[in-house]
């Protein structure tokens, strides 16, 4: 068995739980921190380089069959996902250790419980288990949400929480309805089940297929339930936020597995498909409106997060190999340039000695350069322009939609309203002739504050620079995902090998049965 693959779920765990013992002591709580975010950054890039070879590992908790077990499964988009969870968390730990996170008591501890449930979500291949990940990182994102205090964070940390129980609570029904018909709950054995369920159960399997949609788009915060996420993440601290643009990602990667795995074989797909691209695509047009409108550079940054969510959500709801593709590569520069424009809208707003960053003073500070290229870069990648990897990504995207024109109208068309809203933001910042009168930072602290942003944008032309392996590597991703017959074969296959060693023949018998 490889056990590499539960370290991205313990890892977290054991340090959160670590972190709670020292909690007067933040030195040592910043130091477990940084060692653990980078340990798990190293076991990540372990894991995609185990995936690459296309080979499915599952870890089997206990040894129990995939019917009654909970099963872990590393293949080529669950280890790419933990990955740049691992580099966007080293980024956003490197700068709350700057002061954010002593604002607040159990900051790092919090953080990593996050971690656990964002990686034991894109591992998981139990349907239940999914939901319990999501629950963890409910409870943890909205007491980190919750860091630093303030009334705004309030408000929108209640209407945050009632609409994703509400979610919690729809995934329950969900499941249930399936548990109904297939006796498990474990994605690979309920795909088996689903499609030889006899067709008195396929309303049970439609209206449980439905609801699990809603839930995950409402976790992607695709229209008409997006409301919750602008407010939200221009509330949360900057660290935060940056982590936050992980977490819309979930209900995104969710759809994806979900759809192809469990529903591959029935005609639930045919509703996903009917329902996941209108509600994409409306997503977009509603992030491209906000952005336009947007009056400071942490709301930019918000509306922002939500059009690479939906752009994302509207590769899959291609429901193509090619359209799959061109969406995760897209998926992964825009969620390293997500928190790189959070991070730099913070420290935009201390050298001016507020966290205000609004859009109508120049910021003559020192560092002011470097800062103006790194908002240059990610402001290039976010809007998908030539010849980063955002521009690569939206490219496939259109090619994957094929004559679809309708698909290409909005996507262009958003794409150019996101372009100015940030051209407006960095010309506002950088060009306008309007006297400072705030001091700058020192040259240290500046350089201290973009080491983060400088992290995202190295992996950002990284991926550049490397677009042909990376996008092997995704392509491949997609057609695991869109053919998933392998992954089937192989987690029933693992957990039923494992269960006739180590029980009686008999017993493994009827067990089965």
């Amino acid at each position: 068995m490889n056990h590499w693959i539960v370290v991205p779920f313990l890892l977290p765990a054991l340090t959160a739980c670590g972190l709670l013992l020292v909690r007067e002591r933040l030195a040592t709580q910043r130091v477990v921190s940084l060692v653990s975010v980078l340990a798990l950054l190293v076991v990540s890039a372990v894991l995609v380089h185990q995936a690459a070879g296309g080979d499915f590992g599952v870890y089997a908790f206990g040894d129990w069959p995939a019917r009654i077990g909970i099963v872990f499964v590393l293949d080529r988009l669950s280890a790419l996902m933990v990955c740049l969870t691992a580099v966007v968390a080293c980024a956003s730990v490197l700068y709350a250790v700057q002061g954010w996170d002593s604002r607040g008591a159990h900051f790092h501890a919090l953080f990593h419980f996050q971690l656990m449930g964002l990686n034991g979500a894109f591992l998981t291949g139990d349907l239940f288990n999914l939901f319990v990940c999501f629950e963890l990182m409910l409870i943890a994102s909205y007491a980190l949400l919750q860091h630093g205090g303030g009334a705004q964070r309030l408000k929108v940390g209640i209407h945050y929480v009632v609409l994703n129980l509400l979610g919690s609570a729809l995934f329950l029904v969900a499941v249930s309805m399936l548990y109904r018909v297939g006796g498990t709950l474990n994605m690979a054995d309920l795909a088996v089940a689903l499609a030889n369920a006899p067709p008195e159960q396929g309303p049970w399997i439609r209206s449980g297929g439905l609801l699990l949609v809603i839930v995950f788009l409402l976790k992607a915060a695709a229209a008409p339930l997006y409301l919750w996420l602008p407010g939200t993440y221009a509330a949360a601290s900057a660290p935060v936020a940056g982590l936050f643009s992980v977490l819309t990602k979930v209900g995104v990667y969710a759809v994806a597995r979900v759809a192809w795995i469990v529903f591959g074989a029935s005609n639930v797909m045919e509703a996903f498909a009917a329902i996941v691209l209108p509600a994409a695509l409306v997503s977009l047009v509603c992030a491209a409106l906000g952005a336009f409108a947007a009056v400071t550079l942490t709301q930019l940054a918000s509306w922002l997060a939500l059009a690479s969510s939906a752009m994302a959500l509207a590769a899959v709801g291609l429901f193509s190999i090619a359209g799959l593709g061109g969406g995760l590569y897209y998926l992964l520069a825009s969620t390293l340039a997500i928190p790189a424009l959070f991070l730099l809208a913070d420290a935009l707003g201390g050298a001016r000695g507020s966290f205000g960053d609004r859009l109508c003073r120049a910021p003559r500070m020192h560092g002011a350069a470097a800062i103006g290229v790194l908002y240059v870069v990610v402001a290039v990648v976010v809007a998908g322009l030539p010849p980063l990897a955002g521009f690569l990504g939206k490219v496939s995207i259109l090619q994957g939609a094929g004559a679809m024109p309708w698909v290409w109208g909005i996507i262009l068309c958003t794409s150019l309203l996101n372009l100015v809203a940030l051209v407006r933001a960095g010309t506002r910042l950088f060009w306008s002739a309007a006297p400072d009168p705030c001091n700058g930072l020192p040259s240290a602290a500046s350089a201290a504050r973009l080491a983060p942003v400088g992290l995202l944008v190295a992996a950002i032309m990284a991926l550049t620079i490397f677009a042909g392996p990376v996008d092997r590597y995704v392509r491949q991703a997609a057609q695991d995902v869109v053919t998933p017959g392998d992954y089937v074969d192989r987690v029933l296959g693992a957990t039923a090998l494992r269960w006739t060693i180590r029980v009686e023949p008999d017993a493994a018998e009827g067990a089965r049965q």
